[in-house]
């Protein structure tokens, strides 16, 4: 079994061959779906624009996605608009209609594979509740709002009620992300992989990359996490504890044809999500689910194994072939944070487990503010709102109980220096090695990598994550490789190397 998103299979283009630019109009930090959208819509409005992105195109959480395009939210409307308002609830779902129409309009004419498709919110897949009512009074709301929603007694996959919305949408991502980056390219703007912003400057403002300084007039941070940029040390970090990073895990099957190409989703707790669509092997399902805060897991391998296991339960015949893992960002009030943080400095984070869509929408958002044109959710997703309920409130102080819960509770544990024969080929162990907390990985060839377990971040000890062979903090959920690179923020400095 690959251990290999399936959108990976693509070979997608290459970029960068080019020097860097000395200035530009506008500078993007990351080459995922945000970063790239926006860079693209800036181009159009006639701006000049670099994207630099640390490794590849589409080398984060846009090529680990489970590729859901849908304007339904995981905060049902009903209690969007109990919270926000009724028109704020609208204008979030038809900003992500909005997005999912203007993907349509750059995918037309290439090959990946953008197709309509049905969605369905579905009853629980296991186990005996029975949700009809609060399915029906969902669908008569959205109905009300404006959406094309109709409630059914029996859904598809299970037979359980289930609410169908028309007009979602799937597609191949990173396929997608080449049809911008390649539209991006040339008349001024450029992408540059391979390429680390190392700082950001302000008067005169200006990017630091490869050593090179990059002069600009705004900068878009498009990093999943942000970095801190040009915000000031306390901003940043209070922007970081309204972010709280979930790792879901995906499964990816061959199946039969009796389970209709569409978008489901269920009513568990965490929820399972379910793609199926039909590719040149056959008709595919990816299935989803088994969420938990990124880093507090020890045995990553066993959310795997109920996943696959829940998943034959649902399909016997199925045949899983491959696996991952991604990040989803969540916020305190269940809505992203897209805007500025400080002058001519743009952010956007928060998608919850609508990345794709939300990340197309905030590269419009981020066009229309650059551009003077005010968004019609720019107040709502605005980075700098405070807490609009007490249930926001609330989910503030049990997120961030982490921190000095781990920092402290970590620390407690025994100070005797450990072996590192104890480390087997393939695993990695925290250890204290002359009174420090070391982070250890054997690979499978035999080599000991040892790096220091403090995140760079705010100082929690990392823990090692068998699935996936990273390093994760289970405070805010930095990702680390077994090196110590830096996968995922809020991060920005690697595990330092110990000798």
């Amino acid at each position: 079994m690959s251990d290999q998103s399936l959108w990976r299979l693509l070979e997608t283009p290459r970029f960068g061959a080019t020097p860097l630019p000395t200035q530009v109009d506008v500078v993007v930090i990351g080459g995922g779906i945000t970063g790239l959208t926006a860079a693209l819509l800036l181009k159009r409005q006639g701006k000049r624009v670099a994207v630099f992105e640390r490794e590849r195109i589409g080398s984060g959480e846009t090529g680990n996605t489970s590729a859901h395009l849908t304007y339904v939210t995981d905060r049902s409307l009903r209690d969007m608009a109990k919270k926000f308002g009724e028109n704020a609830a609208r204008q979030v779902w038809n900003g992500g209609a909005d997005a999912i129409d203007l993907i349509e309009t750059h995918a037309a004419g290439s090959s990946c594979g953008f197709h309509r498709v049905p969605g369905f919110q579905c009853a629980p897949f296991f186990g005996g509740r029975d949700d009809a009512p609060s399915l029906q009074e969902d669908a008569a709301f959205a109905v009300r709002l404006g959406f094309e929603a109709r409630f059914v007694e029996q859904g598809p996959v299970t037979g359980k009620p289930a609410i169908a919305f028309a007009d979602q949408a799937i597609i191949q991502p990173l396929a997608y992300l080449a049809v911008l980056a390649i539209a991006i390219e040339g008349s001024g703007s450029s992408i540059h992989e391979m390429c680390e912003v190392g700082s950001v400057m302000q008067d005169p403002l200006a990017v630091v990359v490869n050593g090179e300084t990059i002069a600009c007039d705004d900068v878009v941070i498009a990093t999943h996490v942000p970095m801190t940029g040009s915000t000031n040390l306390l901003s940043a970090t209070l922007l970081q504890t309204k972010l709280y990073p979930y790792s879901p895990y995906v499964v990816d099957a061959l199946i039969d044809e009796s389970i209709a190409p569409g978008l489901y989703s269920d009513g568990s707790d965490p929820y399972y999500f379910l793609r199926v669509h039909d590719d040149r092997d056959g008709r595919h399902a990816i299935f989803g689910g088994e969420d938990h805060k990124t880093g507090q897991e020890s045995d990553t391998r066993a959310r795997f194994a109920r996943l696959e296991e829940a998943l034959l339960a649902l399909m016997p015949k199925a045949r899983i072939q491959r696996r991952w893992s991604g990040q989803v960002i969540e916020t305190d009030d269940g809505l992203p944070f897209v805007g500025p943080t400080d002058e001519h400095q743009y952010v956007a984070t928060g998608y919850s487990g609508n990345g794709l869509t939300f990340g197309t929408l905030a590269g419009i958002m981020i066009r229309d503010a650059i551009t003077g044109v005010e968004h019609p959710l720019a107040k709502l997703f605005d980075p700098n709102r405070k807490a609009s309920s007490l249930d926001a409130l609330a989910t503030f102080a049990a997120e961030n109980v982490d921190l000095p819960l781990h920092f402290v509770a970590d620390r407690l544990r025994g100070v005797a220096d450990d072996d590192v024969e104890c480390v087997a080929r393939g695993e990695g162990k925290v250890l204290t090695i002359d009174g420090k907390r070391v982070a250890c990985h054997r690979t499978s060839t035999g080599r000991l990598y040892k790096v220091s377990a403090v995140c760079t971040h705010l100082g929690c000890l990392v823990r090692w994550n068998n699935a996936e062979s990273t390093w994760d903090c289970p405070c805010h959920g930095s990702r680390f490789t077994p090196e110590g690179l830096v996968l995922g923020g809020p991060a920005e400095a690697p595990l330092s190397p110990i000798e």
